[in-house]
């Protein structure tokens, strides 16, 4: 085994690491760690995602790379939103194949070696608000939008005019039921936090369905 996914192997307890990673574990000249980076590369031993960002190849994962909690690495800061929060949440029936997520800066996509990140920029009054922090069985630790600020940031990006439920329904075939367990504190919470008007008025005609 190379140098790098050896020591990347015992150093660290995730799959995916940084050049900031790889200049404290080899605190030799950049040369040398750009020529151990590239050797390894070239042996298939770890995969280029991005700009200073790499991870092991799956055969020396201590554990299996999580695509939502990566997607805070290849472009932050960010959390998991719209169709991918929404599926995640079992809210939308279809699969998801694209990391879709919402970013504090601007909108920007990736395409790397483990599949396609998308990030938009949605102005919020505060970025995490109605976002859980997560993690899996692993321990991988990712930033998930709650299902209805998914749905808000769904509106926003794809710029739909709804004012209520029956359109997100018949959109995104949305169990009405799922829709009902929203709270009124919910509701409020993010309404306060969209300054945008259609989402304004997607949350309003949501409320006067929901009579909350």
């Amino acid at each position: 085994m190379n140098k790098v996914p050896e020591r990347v192997f015992e150093s660290l307890p995730w799959s995916q690491f940084t050049s900031q990673d790889l200049a404290t574990l080899f605190p030799g000249t950049e040369d040398r760690r750009y020529s151990l980076v590239k050797r390894a590369l070239a042996s298939g031993e770890i995969i280029h995602i991005r700009r200073g960002l790499y991870c092991l190849a799956p055969k020396y994962q201590k554990k299996s790379v999580n695509l939502y909690a990566l997607a805070q690495h290849v472009y932050g800061p960010s959390y998991v939103s719209l169709e991918s929060a929404l599926s995640w949440h079992g809210w939308i029936p279809e699969a998801v194949h694209t990391v879709a997520n919402v970013s504090f800066k601007k909108s920007k996509e990736f395409k790397t070696p483990l599949g396609i990140f998308s990030y938009n920029r949605v102005p919020q009054r505060v970025f995490y608000s109605e976002v859980e922090r997560l993690a899996d069985a692993s321990g991988n630790v990712f930033l998930m939008a709650t299902p209805l600020k998914a749905l808000a940031d769904y509106v926003y990006v794809r710029k739909k005019d709804w004012a209520g439920i029956e359109p997100a329904v018949s959109s995104l075939r949305i169990e009405p039921e799922e829709l009902e367990q929203v709270t009124g504190s919910t509701l409020e919470a993010l309404f306060a936090n969209y300054a945008n008007s259609r989402v304004k008025r997607f949350l309003e005609g949501l409320r006067e369905d929901l009579n909350r």
